[in-house]
């Protein structure tokens, strides 16, 4: 991405930050007492600083307290957003009785009280639904899958694939994580496993000093571990990222395809992304997939669920995806389901199947409503 883009970029996010950021606190100072305003402010400003704060001294050094910033900027976001719908509601509720009162009599006495009851009930909320969306985070849920693909795949008559995408290995997502998601693929016995982009989140720093490498390197597979990178990669830095997870056994496809035990096809296309981050453009998949058997099952992995029609022009058999993370936070759901044609899910089209996984991890905070964290078991029957 180029300097000019970056900053417009940044800047349009820190913008938009920093104005949800100060209606929440304009608006929940008003039931903070006097005396305790100036402390409630300047505690209030440093969370909302701490996620950048950490994730900026992050370039520079690794220790409890980067670490501390990040968690508690992380959470803060599941915070913010949830506060800021909440008290845009409010608000709406508010104008309407302005413009038709409805309200009760016992709210229009005592208008201070009602604030501050208001205000504890919805910390209440807050705090119960982001709590239980980071125990949700924990709970990671294997969704079994059984296809037919009509197509002669040698001596296979069938192929366990694992699935998992977007585990945004990093800060929040370290070495426990990572091992509980090796443990979890292991379990379900592969054939092979797919990693359909975004595994490390952004720096490679804490993904290195926590030597994650080494557990990545746990996974097992007859045919192997392949993957394929995801706009995070790009984010963090594609080269350091990509040697890395090259290092520790993992088979990166970047507009490739290799034919495996002389049975079937893994096709892999490098991210979007590589045009506004790294100045590059991507191969067609027609280009990716010229001169290939394609009597032989094809099974390709694109981290960004768009244009599916190519896959079904150029006869892929399967294709998985992830980064839509289905919204993460609820309601954010209802806007995916918009963008993408599948935001989450199975779905067979013109002789392909798809499935967009929700992801096992996440971007930000460490907080999952409306979705589940997924690990994606396939039993792929070739039919001759």
């Amino acid at each position: 991405m180029r300097l000019s883009e970056q900053i417009i970029f940044f800047g349009i996010v820190f913008t938009v930050y920093a104005a949800v950021n100060f209606y929440i606190l304009r608006r929940v100072v008003t039931v903070v007492p006097d005396n305790y305003r100036n402390p409630f402010i300047i505690i209030s400003v440093f969370i909302i600083l701490s996620y950048i704060i950490g994730r900026f001294l992050e370039n520079y050094f690794l220790n409890h307290i980067t670490d501390f910033l990040v968690w508690l900027g992380s959470f803060w976001i599941a915070i913010m957003f949830y506060l800021f719908l909440i008290l845009i509601l409010v608000d709406l509720v508010r104008l309407v009785n302005y413009v038709i009162p409805f309200f009760p009599t016992i709210i229009k006495e005592n208008p201070e009280k009602t604030k501050r009851l208001a205000a504890i009930i919805i910390s209440i909320f807050i705090t119960i639904m982001v709590a239980g969306g980071f125990i949700n985070t924990k709970l990671f849920y294997i969704k079994k899958i059984n296809l037919n693909v009509y197509k002669d795949a040698g001596k296979l008559t069938t192929l366990n694939i694992v699935a998992a995408s977007d585990l945004h290995l990093g800060t929040i997502n370290g070495n426990h994580f990572a091992w509980r998601v090796v443990e979890n693929i292991n379990s379900l016995n592969p054939d092979i496993v797919l990693l359909a982009g975004d595994i490390v989140d952004e720096d490679i720093a804490p993904i290195i000093r926590e030597n994650v490498g080494e557990t990545l390197k746990l996974l097992n597979a007859k045919y192997g571990v392949y993957a394929v990178t995801g706009n995070h990669e790009y984010i963090g830095g594609i080269n350091d990222a990509v040697n890395y997870l090259v290092d520790h056994n993992i088979n990166l496809l970047r507009d490739s395809v290799v034919l495996i035990d002389s049975s079937f096809y893994i096709a892999g296309r490098d991210d979007l992304s590589i045009a506004r981050f790294a100045g590059g453009k991507r191969k067609s998949l027609s280009e990716i997939v010229v001169g290939i058997d394609k009597s032989k099952p094809i099974i390709m992995m694109d981290h960004q669920p768009f244009n599916l029609n190519q896959a079904q022009e150029n006869g892929i058999d399967l294709q998985i995806s992830g980064h839509t993370h289905h919204g993460q936070l609820w309601p954010l759901n209802y806007i995916t389901k918009m963008i993408y044609e599948i935001s989450w899910g199975y779905k067979f089209i013109a002789g392909t199947h798809y499935y967009v996984s929700s992801g096992i991890g996440g971007w930000g905070p460490p907080v999952r409503l409306g979705s589940r964290p997924e690990i994606v078991n396939i039993k792929l029957n070739f039919v001759k």
